[in-house]
C-alpha cells in the first residue's frame, strides 16, 4: 500500500479522494485543510505521496510546494485546482510540481496521475500541456536554451522528446550518472526544478 496525504479547505473534496482511492493500492494516511497544516502532517506521516489543493488559506498550495522543495523534500507532489492561469501553471512548474490535475473529471483520472507519478514520471493535464506549450516561459530569458552547453542542449532535446535517463545514457554514449549532472546544471540554468518544466521550455522553444 502506498501512503497519500490531501490537503484541501473543503472537505467534501477530502472525502471524495479518499472515496476514490478506496480499493485501491493507495491509501490516505492523513489530511490537512490548508498549507500550514499539510507541512505538520507530512512531518509526523511521512507520505510517499502528497496531494495540494491549489487555493487555501493560511499558505496556499504553491507556497507549500515552494516549501518543501527549499527543505529539500523532493516526494512526489500533486497540485489540485478547479482552475488555473498561465503564470501559476508556470510557476507549479518551475517549483517542482510533479503532477498538476484540474478537480473537474478528477475522478476518473486520479489514479492515473498517481500510478505515473509513482513510477517516477510527471503527469498534466493534456489541455494545460497545450497552453503551456503557447507561452514563453515568464522569468525565463530569451531563447533560454541558448544559454545551455552544447551537450546540456543535446540532453534537453532528448528530454523533450520523453526519453529516461537510461535511454539518454544509451543515445548519447555517457553514462546515466553523467546525464544527471548535466540534468542538475541545465535545471540550476534555467531555474527550474522538474523534467516537465524542462521538456515545456523545449517543446515551446521548438513551437
Amino acid at each position: 500500500m502506498i501512503s497519500v496525504l490531501i490537503a484541501d479547505d473543503h472537505a467534501f473534496i477530502r472525502a471524495g479522494v479518499e472515496a476514490v482511492l478506496r480499493g485501491s493500492r493507495y491509501f490516505i494516511v492523513a489530511t490537512a485543510s490548508n498549507g500550514a497544516e499539510a507541512l505538520v502532517a507530512i512531518e509526523e506521516h511521512d507520505p510517499t505521496l502528497v496531494i495540494l489543493d491549489l487555493r487555501m488559506p493560511n499558505m496556499d498550495g504553491l507556497a507549500t510546494l515552494q516549501e518543501l522543495r527549499n527543505r529539500g523534500d523532493q516526494r512526489p507532489v500533486i497540485l489540485l485546482t478547479a482552475d488555473l492561469n498561465d503564470q501559476i501553471f508556470l510557476a507549479l512548474i518551475k517549483a517542482g510540481a510533479n503532477g498538476v490535475m484540474l478537480k473537474d473529471g478528477a475522478e476518473e483520472r486520479l489514479i492515473t496521475c498517481l500510478d505515473a507519478v509513482h513510477d517516477g514520471q510527471h503527469w498534466i493535464e493534456p489541455e494545460l500541456v497545450g497552453r503551456a506549450m503557447s507561452l514563453t516561459a515568464d522569468g525565463l530569458p530569451a531563447g533560454p536554451l541558448s544559454t545551455l552547453a552544447p551537450r546540456e542542449q543535446e540532453v534537453a532535446r532528448l528530454v523533450g522528446e520523453g526519453m529516461r535517463n537510461s535511454e539518454i545514457a544509451e543515445a548519447l554514449g555517457i553514462s546515466e550518472g553523467t546525464v544527471k549532472v548535466h540534468l542538475h546544471s541545465i535545471y540550476h540554468k534555467l531555474d527550474i526544478r522538474s523534467r516537465t518544466g524542462l521538456a515545456i521550455i523545449v517543446n515551446s522553444a521548438n513551437s
